[in-house]
């Protein structure tokens, strides 16, 4: 009887194990429209620094004096790289992430690895100045 009864006890944890699992990053396809070669690109920096809730459960500050370079346009506004690091979005994975910001608004993130847009359920207002 105690091999029955561990056997359940194995899968009850595995379920349980199964459901803690965090969810995946929300995404749809979407192509980036990239910024000319020959023109210097925009940077803007994050002036003061903002906290993101992500859908996934997880969070991500994004620094003041940070800086992002403009990488070109996606239908839902345009797409920032960060300068000298890298940028992620987690949730089951890791994801490469650059900001998507629509009118001061970081509206959600272009993954550039998977060529994919990840929408934010609830915009967030950006702090922004201008880079040198």
């Amino acid at each position: 009887m105690l091999p029955k009864f561990l056997g359940y006890g194995f899968a009850a944890g595995s379920c349980l194990a199964l459901a803690a699992c965090a969810p995946m990053v929300a995404t749809s396809p979407s192509t980036i429209e990239a910024t000319q070669p020959n023109t210097a690109s925009r940077r803007i920096q994050i002036l003061t620094p903002t906290a993101i809730k992500l859908d996934t459960g997880y969070s991500r500050t994004l620094p003041d004096k940070s800086v992002w370079s403009k990488a070109g346009r996606v239908p839902q506004g345009d797409v920032y790289r960060p300068v000298g690091t890298i940028f992620t979005i987690e949730g089951r994975q890791v994801h490469e992430a650059y900001l998507i910001i629509h009118n001061q608004t970081l509206v959600g993130f272009y993954l550039p690895g998977e060529q994919n847009y990840s929408p934010l359920s609830a915009a967030v207002p950006l702090n922004l100045g201008e880079s040198e």
